[in-house]
């Protein structure tokens, strides 16, 4: 079989072709998940594992300076009717809000457990299933921690 210069050519052509595409294509998949921001989200199950999660989100922003992101904590669990106690969650929700964390409510636990989504504190987002919620940041390159 004999190939003549025209058909080298075509050949060469395509293989770059390819190459530039499949460069381009996993170029985009990394500027998607590095977006120049460090971003955080720690699945809870206990109100009170809320102070350590500040303390470290507060370390963490001072380290990451201007790379500091976004920083999601989603409460879950058995225990998630803590969140309408006021004495329980008040001080968490308003240095959270210092400090640029959102706290969010899984609403896959708020109705399993019978929680009213009314008594949820106005400043909580909820998400209707925390643990999905969790690995949707993950795949968005969100660093992930469950205590």
């Amino acid at each position: 079989m004999i190939i003549n210069m025209s058909q080298t050519k075509s050949i060469l052509y395509g293989a770059f072709f390819l190459m530039l595409t499949l460069f381009n294509v996993n170029t985009i998949q990394a500027q998607e998940k590095n977006n120049d921001k460090i971003n955080y989200v720690v699945l809870t199950k206990k109100i009170p594992q809320l102070q350590p999660i500040l303390l470290a989100a507060e370390a963490l922003k001072a380290e990451d300076g201007a790379a500091f992101g976004d920083f999601q904590v989603i409460v879950c669990g058995k225990e998630i009717g803590d969140i309408t106690a006021p004495e329980k969650v008040t001080k968490f929700l308003n240095r959270a809000d210092e400090l640029g964390v959102q706290i969010i409510a899984c609403g896959f636990s708020l109705n399993k457990f019978k929680v009213d989504r009314a008594a949820v504190p106005k400043d909580m987002k909820i998400v209707e299933n925390g643990i999905l919620h969790n690995l949707q940041l993950q795949k968005k390159g969100y660093i992930s921690i469950t205590l």
